[in-house]
């Protein structure tokens, strides 16, 4: 060999260790998961999630995580553009995805990844059509159903059966994808359960696991009292509504009950995230991939005598956030910054070594998982919601939360808006908004919220076609897949009863 030949083989070397690794990644997503349904928070003394204890045992709980629209299509939408709901313009579940949208896989497609999407889309409408920037297809409309289906899903552009329980076949798909790649091959999946949206129905082999356990239900559903103090009245109208304690869905709907359907639904969730790994250390990939998973948004089970998502409570925008990978950072991590659903894009490329867009609106998440120092990162986070014509029950809102304080500002309606010290008052009980030794803290969060939405032009309030309900029914057009049970057709939104 040559000394010239020495010279350049040596350097070639040097360029390839340094040239960042093409690491696969698992993107886990699951509908209305709370950010407390974990065993190893104790949400409920009796909840069981052995194989995500794992992840955070293994790998780095974010425990301060949220989604900036707490509803699936919009929060959807920002983890594949990196973008809150103003700029990317999906404000709710019957928007059509805007002409021109680019989502995060196809950058990962131009760098070599084999890409694959399993499981609920809900974005644009109810098409289960392949979108683009994924190389294989798993989907079906709208909510899709826990229950086989003779013509429920679409595997890249054909119609198939699904022939088992939801959470089961899904899985099954993604690992059967996962087998057909070369080890060299680098990949993203991303799988995107159904579970657990309601109407919760576990798999067979999980019903009444937890019939006989006791649920303790939120110190702020009782409707007076100190904790009710100073609630807006909108808040206090919609006990008695479709997304309220009092009315729940128009029914008699015991919440107790429903929050353990909810919980043997998670189980079959659970079991996946373990068939994954299995998969993973039969391949000798377990501890060189980035395992994430995450919700789309939170849900309320009584907190301040609600029940759903689309508030700006802790309960329906803090979501689980959890992820393991031993070769990028160590187990056992618990990381306390604001992260969110914005940062996911930023942070799978940054992992892929992917080139990325600019102008995002989050970032990666990396050096916080491995400890580093980020002096750059936020100090607060914005959240937001549009009121949707087919839920009205739910106005406008802004809010900014920080390390220690929320703001929460309401746009269309004559009530209060919030504040609460999150550090004293962590189930948000005490709206301060009247206190006069907080008025400057509100002054300074209200300029802040304001001067965030104008920093990334979100000062004019999206206006879509009408596409949902009219006053909470169904449209004549809307799916049987869609989010209202059939009963509530004949329910006039005035119907009332109480419980």
């Amino acid at each position: 060999m040559t000394r010239r030949s020495l010279i350049a083989g040596t350097a070639g070397a040097a360029f390839a260790q340094s040239r960042p690794k093409k690491r696969n990644v698992i993107f886990i997503l699951t509908d209305d998961h709370r950010y407390d349904a974990m065993g190893f928070l104790k949400g409920q003394e009796w909840l069981e999630t052995p194989q995500l204890d794992r992840l955070a045992r293994e790998g780095a709980h974010f425990k301060n995580a949220f989604v900036t629209t707490a509803l699936c299509s919009p929060s959807r939408a920002s983890i594949l553009t990196g973008t809150y709901a103003h700029r990317h313009r999906i404000v709710d579940n019957n928007t059509p995805i805007p002409a021109g949208t680019t989502f995060f896989p196809a950058h990962l497609q131009k760098a070599g990844y084999k890409t694959g999407f399993f499981g609920k889309w809900h974005m644009g409408a109810e098409t289960d059509e392949p979108k683009p920037g994924f190389d294989q297809w798993v989907s079906f409309r709208g909510q899709g159903t826990y229950l086989p289906n003779a013509n429920g899903l679409n595997i890249n552009g054909k119609k198939v059966p699904q022939k088992g329980y939801i959470t089961d076949e899904l899985t099954a798909y993604a690992l059967d994808w996962l087998r057909t790649l070369p080890k060299e091959q680098p990949y993203f999946m991303y799988l995107s359960h159904k579970a657990v949206h309601s109407e919760f129905i576990p798999a067979e082999r999980h019903k009444g696991r937890y019939k006989d356990k006791k649920f303790v239900y939120p110190p702020t559903m009782a409707a007076s009292g100190e904790m009710a103090q100073h609630r807006p009245m909108w808040v206090q109208n919609q006990r008695n509504s479709w997304h309220g304690v009092e009315f729940p869905y128009h029914s008699n709907l015991d919440i107790a009950e429903y929050y353990k359907a909810y919980a043997e639904t998670l189980l079959a969730v659970d079991e996946s995230v373990g068939a994954l790994l299995d998969e993973l250390k039969r391949r000798g990939e377990l501890d060189s991939t980035l395992v994430i998973y995450m919700g789309d948004n939170g849900f309320a089970f009584g907190e301040h005598g609600l029940i759903d998502k689309r508030t700006a409570y802790e309960e329906s925008m803090r979501v689980p956030m959890l992820a393991r990978c031993p070769e990028l950072f160590s187990g056992g991590r618990v990381v306390k910054d604001v992260v969110a659903n914005l940062d996911i894009m930023p942070t799978v490329l940054d992992v892929a070594g992917a080139a990325t867009s600019q102008g995002l609106d989050g970032q990666s998440w990396l050096p916080l998982a491995q400890g580093k120092a980020a002096p750059s990162w936020r100090k607060e986070l914005l959240y937001e919601y549009y009121w949707e014509r087919n839920f009205p029950q739910t106005p406008t809102m802004h809010a900014l939360r920080g390390d220690r304080y929320k703001f929460i500002r309401y746009q269309g309606i004559w009530d209060v808006d919030e504040l609460y010290d999150l550090q004293e008052d962590p189930l948000e009980s005490r709206n301060l908004i009247y206190d006069p030794r907080h008025q400057e803290t509100i002054r300074a969060m209200r300029e802040r919220l304001f001067d965030v939405l104008e920093q990334t032009n979100g000062m004019n309030i999206p206006l879509q076609r009408d596409r949902g309900g009219v006053n909470g029914l169904r449209s004549p057009n809307r799916s049987k897949a869609a989010e209202f049970p059939a009963e509530f057709e004949q329910a006039p939104p005035q119907t009332k009863k109480k419980i």
